[in-house]
């Protein structure tokens, strides 16, 4: 695999946390000089495709793939179409373990499901279910994620608290992490299903 297909992979999965040099540096092996030489040929390669939704941007010293700002009331529609675009497994396990540990950072999900989650979790912020609760004060100032209002009115619910509780090993943290998501999408499915019996 080439250098520019290593970085692109790293920065599609790292979502919209985004990537450093350092980092990609870490991945791959690769030298600063050839890693920015890289990031270079990727933002002209996105420039210059007219058939190229996506582009680079850096802010500091980290990068990330976003969509050009002209797909933005195409990609706002697609998300404000909840009948189009139902929940995946994958995004209701992500939005179960926000749901019951909120606020928590992509890393701490991924630890829970033990795989990574970065696009979910972006997926889930573009259709407003979650939001941004601020960074957390350690190294790198990881962003931390909360359910949303919108995300009380989508499964028509008053407060956090009428979610079904937990099993008590999920409470103590005994067995949560081993179970991966499945010990919160279970809980969190309870609520689903009563939503359903009552339309």
């Amino acid at each position: 695999m080439s250098p520019l297909a290593q970085i692109e992979s790293l920065l599609f999965v790292s979502g919209d946390e985004g990537i450093t040099v350092a980092d990609l540096a870490a991945a791959t092996g690769l030298l600063r000089p050839a890693i920015l030489a890289s990031l270079e040929r990727l933002a002209e390669k996105y420039r210059d495709d007219s058939d190229s939704a996506l582009e680079l941007m850096v802010n500091e010293t980290t990068y990330r793939l976003v969509t050009k700002a002209a797909t933005g009331d195409l990609i706002k529609r697609y998300f404000e179409n909840p009948l189009s675009t139902s929940l995946s497994p994958a995004s209701l396990e992500v939005l179960a373990i926000i749901a019951y540990r909120q606020p928590i950072t992509r890393i701490e999900i991924d630890e829970i499901r033990g795989v990574q989650s970065a696009s979910t979790v972006q997926k889930l912020v573009l259709r407003r279910l979650i939001e941004d609760a601020g960074r957390l004060d350690e190294p790198g100032r990881p962003k931390l994620y909360r359910t949303s209002a919108y995300f009380l009115d989508y499964f028509g619910l008053e407060e956090l608290t009428d979610l079904p509780p937990l099993p008590a090993a999920a409470t103590t943290g005994d067995h949560a992490d081993e179970d991966g998501g499945d010990i919160f999408l279970k809980a969190f499915n309870q609520q689903l299903n009563q939503a359903g019996d009552d339309q």
